[in-house]
């Protein structure tokens, strides 16, 4: 069996490649851990992986009833044009998937982070030149933590898993 992954306590990031990598492995090393809960946020994930098969198969060896996936968002409306393989993933986990919505948040307000507590932190601080960082220092993570919970606290569901219709 393979042991988890081990990440430097903070790693830049300076290009769309890197963010891309960092999320996908960020996904692999949470399925290698099996952390409880996992927490995405952005305006609407319109240049995110994930759709990418290697993200959707980490995302299938970490799911279990047990665990949670929160994606926070200005809008979802990117997410099935853009992520078409996630979305089929969804509909059979949607059980352990929340999709918020933060209409009360400015856009421009709204963070970019892939987030798992007491794992790891993908942060995107400049995302139109895709600058930021992965850090897994016990200090970045409580921050991270009072941040996820405290945009938590203005989202409301949205982008069920299937729209009913007439």
């Amino acid at each position: 069996m393979e042991t988890p992954r081990t990440a430097t306590p903070v790693a830049p990031m300076a290009s769309r490649a890197d963010f891309h990598r960092a999320i996908a492995e960020a996904f692999e090393r949470a399925a290698d851990v099996g952390c409880r809960e996992i927490w995405l946020c952005d305006v609407d994930y319109a240049d995110w992986p994930l759709g990418e098969r290697a993200v959707v198969q980490s995302l299938t060896r970490w799911a279990c009833a047990h665990r949670r996936l929160t994606l926070l968002a200005s809008r979802f409306d990117e997410v099935p044009r853009r992520h078409a393989r996630w979305v089929a993933w969804r509909r059979h986990w949607g059980h352990v998937v929340d999709c918020l919505a933060l209409p009360q948040v400015e856009p421009s307000q709204v963070p970019c982070f892939w987030f798992a507590p007491g794992l790891q932190a993908v942060r995107l601080v400049d995302p139109r030149r895709y600058r930021g960082f992965v850090d897994t220092t016990p200090a970045e993570l409580l921050r991270m933590q009072d941040r996820v919970r405290e945009l938590a606290r203005w989202g409301i569901p949205d982008f069920p898993v299937t729209t009913l219709g007439l």
